[in-house]
Formats: structure tokens, sequence, C-alpha cells
């Protein structure tokens, strides 16, 4: 069978703003794998995979970046990508001669970004095609602070973008920052850092107190009520509501009728995800990849239910949440346990996301397995589930993520 691997990797700006992903491709579930297949083949894969969605879809607004090798940047396939949509990352491999760049003259005359992968210094062959690049990605963890500031120095003759690739501490990404690379990207960004010991946003206590109010089935009143000490959410639930019910015949202008016509399920589905939004970190970094993931867990959980029981609303609705709130303890600082506890949600949901047991639990670990790349740990678990295969698996991720990407958008509105 002719599965498709996929995965993302997040590039932020210098305020951890998500700005783009690079996208992930393989074509077998092997760990310690190269994560392009270096061939023409490639071409297919990506156009396969992002086919049925749109590329534009399952990344935003945002770009992605794609790893081509010298037989993928010559295959016409590259040119049904959206070329406002990725950035062809020419990997440090392809041996940059005169066809390479009459062939990138004409990608670039097509609409096409290009960026050097994996750079580490400055060779004469790069010099060549540097007038076409757009964006550098270098690799800071193989270079010394005397060896980057070389470099630097060097990258000064064009105007290009810089993007530190492989940040994986702390102090590499505060001095890249204060290098002056435009975007960064590396597993320090991509595994959620703990903030422990913080004392809770305001903002963030009333939306809890709000998912609270909502996951006990409180009145309508109380719920409005607590709204009314929130300017600041009723605002943005108004415009989340009149942006999402277009074909009403006036505008939403209260609180209650708001609440009435976006229902408790979906109110519920936005505090869990507002709760994410709410960017006020004691430490100025942004939640967006928390959001981003928590909102793609949210949603792949509960389209791996609705698979699993098609007719058991409750259960879809139980394991969105499961997903949504897999995170809330990385974001506010809180252990899982105390959370739950003050949430008083159900005992499978509370295994679930304390200790990842149960039937949701494990479902969960399987979400988990996928976004770090172990593929071959999601295959298994997939096979044990015995009701899904990997390739449906992946294409419901790319459903969860295109919707994510929809919900961050919208989130993003009502916030300007």
């Amino acid at each position: 069978m002719n599965e498709v691997y996929l995965g993302r990797l997040p590039i932020l700006d210098s305020k951890q703003n998500i700005v783009a992903f690079e996208l992930l491709f393989r074509s077998d579930p092997q760990i310690n794998a190269n994560v392009t297949n270096n061939s023409s083949a490639s071409a297919n894969v990506i156009v396969e995979a992002y086919g049925e969605l749109g590329i534009e879809n399952v990344i935003g607004k945002r770009r992605g970046f794609i790893k081509v090798d010298s037989q993928l940047l010559m295959n016409d396939a590259i040119l049904t990508l959206p070329r406002k949509h990725v950035v062809l990352e020419i990997l440090r491999s392809v041996s940059i001669n005169d066809q390479i760049i009459h062939r990138c003259m004409y990608l670039k005359q097509k609409g096409y970004q290009l960026a050097l992968s994996n750079v580490v210094q400055l060779t004469q062959q790069y010099c060549h095609i540097m007038p076409l690049i757009n964006v550098v990605k270098i690799n800071v963890n193989n270079l010394s602070v005397h060896q980057l500031l070389s470099l630097l120095r060097e990258l000064k003759r064009w105007p290009v973008l810089l993007l530190a690739e492989k940040v994986e501490t702390q102090d590499v990404a505060r001095r890249c920052i204060a290098l002056n690379f435009q975007m960064l990207q590396g597993f320090y960004f991509a595994k959620p850092e703990i903030i422990s010991g913080k004392r809770i946003d305001p903002t963030k206590l009333s939306l809890l107190k709000l998912l609270l109010l909502v996951v006990k089935d409180s009145e309508v009143y109380d719920i409005e009520n607590e709204l009314k000490y929130q300017p600041g959410l009723s605002y943005n639930l108004m415009r989340i509501v009149n942006s999402a019910a277009s074909g009403l015949p006036s505008k939403v202008n209260s609180i209650k009728r708001a609440i009435m016509i976006l229902g408790r399920k979906q109110l519920q589905r936005w505090i869990q995800i507002l709760l994410y939004a709410a960017k006020k970190q004691k430490n100025g970094s942004s939640s967006d990849i928390l959001m981003q993931t928590a909102s793609i867990r949210g949603k792949l959980l509960e389209l791996i239910a609705i698979a699993d029981r098609p007719h058991d609303k409750n259960h879809q609705d139980r394991a969105f949440m499961v997903g949504v709130l897999s995170l809330l303890d990385t974001l506010l600082g809180i252990e899982m346990s105390k959370l739950v506890e003050t949430l008083s949600i159900q005992k499978d949901m509370s295994d679930a996301l304390i200790d990842r047991r149960g039937y949701l639990g494990r479902q969960l670990q399987l979400i988990e397995a996928y976004e770090k790349g172990e593929y071959e740990k999601a295959a298994s678990m997939l096979s044990d589930m015995g009701f899904l295969n990997f390739s449906e698996f992946t294409k419901m991720e790319l459903e969860a993520s295109a919707w994510a990407n929809r919900i961050s958008d919208a989130v993003k509105q009502s916030a300007k």
C-alpha cells in the first residue's frame, strides 16, 4: 500500500509567532529516515498529499517550506504547487551548476520563493545563486559564535531573510534573536515549554471560570453574567458569532442571543481555544504554537471518534475536549491533575489527560507519537485500534490541520 507520512515543523518570528511551516514528507515509517525522499518521487508525494485539501488550507495564510533536491527542482510537477504558499528549500546536497541556476531563474519568474537549506558557510557555488535567494537557513547548531558572526557579515551583501534552524536551547534562541534573525526553527520551539510557578493571567482565569460554567451546564444567565465582567471577551464572542452566522438577517448585539445562537457545545469549544489565544504570558512568549497544536489535537481526536462511533455525539464532543485541554497544563503552569479536579470532568477524560490511560488516552498517545515523527509507533497503535489505517489517519490529520488554521485566522480576526 502506498502510504504517505506527513509532518510540519513550525517556523517562528522573533516574537515566537508561527509565520510558516516546514512540510516534512516520507514514503515509509522509518524514524531515522531522511525527511525527504531526495528523488523526483517526492513531487508525487507532495501533490498527492495536498491535492485533496489544497496546501493553502493546510497551512492557512502562512507559507510552507518544502525541501527539494536537484531532481525535484527540475521536475515540472513542482509547478502544481501554489507559488503564493510555498518556499522551495534547496537542499545542501544540490550542486549549484548553470542548469540549476537557470531553473531557479525560471521558478523566480513564475513567482516562487527560494531558500537555501542547512547553510554553514558561504561557498563559491552559493555566491553564484545568492541573487535569486529569498531566505537563507543557517544551521546554528553546527557553528561556533565566531563562525556564525563571520557568516552573517558575508551575507549582508544580499537582501535575504535569515532563518536560524536547529535551534535547540533557550540560549541559542536568545542569541539568534539578538543577532536579528527574522525567523527561527527547531525542537526548542516545537516542544511546548513548561511554564511553572506562574500566576494565571486574569484573562485566562476568567476563561477557565467560563469553561467551568459551560461544562457544568449552568444557566445562560450565569454564563452571561460572567461574560459581562469581561468586555473584551464579550466583544470577541459577538464578532465570532457575527462572522460565523453570516446568514442571519441582522447582526447579533446581545450576549444572551450570541450564546443561544452559538450553542453550549460550540461556546465550550471557543472558550477552550481562546484560552490559548490569550497571549499574556509573563515571559512575553507567544502561545501561538500551543493554540495550533491544541486545535489540531482536538479536531483530530474528534475525527477519530467519528470514525469509531459515528452515532455517539457525546463521545465525539468529549474526544474534542480531551484534545484541546491536553496542553492546558503547559499553558497555565498548573499540574493537569489540579486542572482536571477544578473542571470536574468525567473519569475517562481525566484518565486520558492525566495518565494517557483508557480509550481516549491511547488515542491521545497516538497523536503525540505522530507529532514527534514516531511513525512506526503510531502505525502499530493504529493497527491495535483496528478501525483506522495509517492512510486514513494522515488524511484526518490534514483535515484537522486545515480546520485549525481556519480557527486561528478567525481568532486573530476577532482580536483585531
